[in-house]
Parts: structure tokens; sequence; C-alpha cells
């Protein structure tokens, strides 16, 4: 399980951007065969869990997340969240920042993840797979 970083720079204002990003279900548009379900009440706060599924029918994958640490950005310190993964196919954790450059914002995505019964010898694949799939997901999100 090795983390991979995703670097993007976007045109939104950070509280745009963070809004944007910290949307749980609207990353599901830009996931393949993904659906995302909020299983805890609004807002997001630590403790909120969300599982995304990914797959068909008896071939899907729970995803099952909760945040740990909720830090919207504030006075000009970037926001932080950091999200653990507790499910019991998927584990990890992911971390996103975002905070203001310009008129804009940066973001910078976090994420290691492990997949129970992958031998590690695949874990370059799912590193690399990760960083194109997230790196897709971030930019879509920003540019929408």
């Amino acid at each position: 399980m090795t983390p991979f970083l995703v670097r993007h720079r976007s045109g939104l204002p950070v509280g745009e951007a963070w809004q944007r990003l910290t949307d749980w279900e609207r990353h599901a548009a830009h996931v393949p065969l993904t659906r995302i379900v909020v299983t805890t009440p609004p807002p997001t706060r630590v403790g909120t869990r969300f599982v995304a599924r990914t797959g068909l029918g008896p071939l899907a994958v729970d995803d099952v997340m909760e945040v740990v640490r909720w830090q919207p950005p504030s006075g000009g310190a970037p926001g932080r969240c950091r999200l653990e993964k507790r499910g019991s196919v998927i584990t990890g954790w992911a971390e996103l920042e975002v905070g203001a450059h310009g008129a804009g914002s940066w973001v910078v995505w976090r994420e290691a993840l492990r997949v129970r019964g992958l031998p590690p010898v695949f874990g370059a694949v799912t590193d690399r797979g990760g960083r194109r799939l997230f790196g897709r997901v971030v930019r879509r999100l920003l540019d929408e």
C-alpha cells in the first residue's frame, strides 16, 4: 500500500473547489460503474460515512469510507479532510487539501488503498490506476 499523490490547480475560488470535491455523491459521475450513497445525515463532518459501490450485480465491491478529519478552508488556512476506508475488501485512507492560490485554488489528493486478497505484486498497478482515476475525478469535478 504505497500512497499516490494528485496535484491540481483550478481557477475556482477555494470555497467552491472545496464544496465540489467534498460533495461525495458527485464523484460517482466520474468513476465508471460506481454509485455513492452517504449513509449519515448532512452536513458532512467527522463521523460522516458513505459507500462507493463499484461493479455490476454480484461482482460489485463496496468502498466504505468515514470522515475522520474535517476542517473546511477558513481565514486563509487550507481545508483538510481525511477519510478512512473501512470496508471488508478495500482498506486504506485518503487525504484532501484545498487552499487558495490567488483568485483560484490548489488541490492535493493523497491516497493509499489496499485490496484484500490482492497479492502485493499488484500494488504498483493499483497505485498507477488510482493516480490516473483520481486525477481525472479531481479535474472533472473542478471543471464542471
